[in-house]
């Protein structure tokens, strides 16, 4: 199995195991006289299955992004720099938008209100993190799909 696919299943199981929680807590409890719509045994059986599962994919998940590497880099480390560029752009992105804000005056005497940072520069800046992001992005899946998982 490609990692890849394998962090495929563990968003599915991570889908699962919400939509398992919902089902328990819809069929916890019943009217007295009453049966439930589903037997909340059964989804707890199935909800204990998905959960073995994810621990045994996630295992293994990180044994892979720690043992494999692309371009001389774990993957760990790729997605620690992911991880870390996707904050910074967040956070940029923001204060851009912020300090492009343009504050409208009715009379000229009103106090004028102006950026304490160059918004161009900052932009220029933001436009930069968003392309690293998107080339550390495409490293790390391409790792994904050329690697196989450590079992």
């Amino acid at each position: 199995m490609k990692l890849a696919e394998a962090l495929q299943e563990r968003a599915d199981l991570n889908r699962k195991i919400e939509a398992l929680k919902t089902r328990l807590i819809n069929n916890c409890m019943v009217q007295e006289g009453e049966e439930p719509v589903e037997a909340p045994e059964a989804l707890l059986e199935e909800l204990n299955g998905a959960i073995r599962r994810l621990e045994h994919l996630i295992a293994a998940i990180n044994r892979t992004n720690c043992q494999a590497t692309a371009g001389g880099e774990t993957l760990t480390a790729l997605i620690a720099r992911k991880d870390c560029l996707s904050a910074k752009l967040a956070i940029y992105r923001d204060l851009v938008y912020a300090a492009g804000q343009t504050t409208h005056r009715a009379r000229g005497t009103e106090i004028k209100i102006l950026p304490a940072v160059d918004v161009r520069a900052l932009q220029k800046q933001v436009d930069n993190l968003a392309k690293t992001l998107r080339e550390t992005d495409n490293r790390l899946q391409a790792a994904n799909w050329a690697t196989e998982l450590m079992e």
